[in-house]
């Protein structure tokens, strides 16, 4: 994407009512407003909310939104290029219960208060493959722990995945750690069973993983 295009598509995010883009310092200092208060504040009910983490083009997000009109979805993501396509559809299609943040995955606990979410989607990560970027595995120990302080006491994790490296990584550390694995698929649109939702939802690039015949998997936990 063009330098142009990029500039652009941050000026049109400043003018969506559905993306937000703090400051570190203000994410940091305490200060960001609607923590804690996603429902009454900015959705206005008291449906469940669900996350996606490093939600890329937010093509999940406005997926599950359209499909579950019932629960409200926040996209993450750091790159707000990317997440513009997603907000953009969300606005012009007047979608009231899906928005964006722009911010790092490592402080979504200074931007929702603990057990405010119901639900976590994590799609498509970088599997982080050498050993020296372990701790920015998006499903190491860590990353659990944290999702654990935002997540309601029976809340629920997704994984969905091309590497069979995250996969097998995830489900090691999710036994070996005790976690509660609900359900697992190393390929999900060959071996039934998983729910709607993983299949009939389908990113960009998960498109051109299945044209080169990638296995695509998926993972539903608790985290204990």
């Amino acid at each position: 994407m063009g330098s142009k295009n990029k500039l652009k598509r941050f000026k049109e995010n400043e003018t969506f009512e559905n993306v937000f883009q703090p400051t570190r310092e203000e994410v940091v200092s305490g200060s960001f407003p609607l923590k804690g208060k996603w429902n009454a504040d900015f959705f206005k009910n008291d449906n469940p909310l669900v996350l996606e983490l490093g939600c890329g083009k937010g093509e999940y997000s406005v997926g599950l939104a359209e499909k579950y009109p019932q629960k409200n979805f926040i996209g993450i993501d750091i790159k707000g290029a990317r997440f513009w396509r997603g907000a953009k559809t969300a606005v012009d299609e007047g979608m009231r219960n899906v928005a964006f943040i722009r911010t790092q995955i490592e402080l979504i606990d200074h931007i929702f208060a603990e057990n405010e979410v119901d639900e976590i989607w994590i799609t498509f990560p970088d599997p982080q493959i050498k050993y020296k970027r372990t701790k920015h595995r998006m499903t190491n120990s860590e990353f659990l722990q944290l999702y654990k302080k935002i997540l309601k006491p029976d809340g629920v994790m997704n994984l969905k995945t091309d590497s069979e490296f995250m996969h097998g990584y995830t489900l090691g550390l999710l036994h070996g750690e005790g976690h509660e694995v609900l359900y697992a698929n190393h390929n999900v649109y060959v071996n039934e069973g998983s729910p709607e939702e993983v299949t009939a939802i389908q990113t960009f690039y998960e498109k051109q993983y299945l044209q080169l015949n990638k296995a695509i998997t998926y993972i539903r936990f608790k985290i204990k």
